[in-house]
């Protein structure tokens, strides 16, 4: 598997996580903080799929400098649900674990890029 298709991977495989430990959210919390949180990660996923399938090697970029835009409000919503005790440290620590693997292949991509 290239490292395009592994990001893809887990960039679905995070968003696959996420879902039940969102649907968990107290309720003032999951109609806002979770579903942002939810359509995040879904953004990122469909940046990622349209760099795999660009042509451009510009357009590519373009796009997964916009992925690391996204992963970086990504990271505060994350750390927001932790603050707020939506979710505990150990979930937050795997998630964020999760998120800046995410970040390091999307920058390898990016570098692989411009070589």
């Amino acid at each position: 598997m290239s490292e395009k298709e592994n990001v893809i991977t887990h960039t679905y495989d995070l968003l696959k996580y996420l879902v039940p430990q969102l649907a968990k959210y107290p309720r003032q919390q999951k109609f806002l903080l979770a579903d942002r949180i939810q359509l995040k990660v879904m953004e990122i996923l469909d940046l990622f799929i349209e760099a795999y399938y660009s042509s451009s090697p510009q357009e590519k970029a373009a796009l997964l400098r916009r992925v690391n835009l996204q992963l970086e409000k990504l990271r505060y919503l994350i750390r927001l649900s932790n603050d707020l005790r939506c979710i505990n440290e150990d979930r937050y620590a795997y998630i964020s674990r999760q998120v800046n693997d995410i970040g390091k292949q999307a920058g390898g991509w990016l570098k692989s890029l411009a070589a």
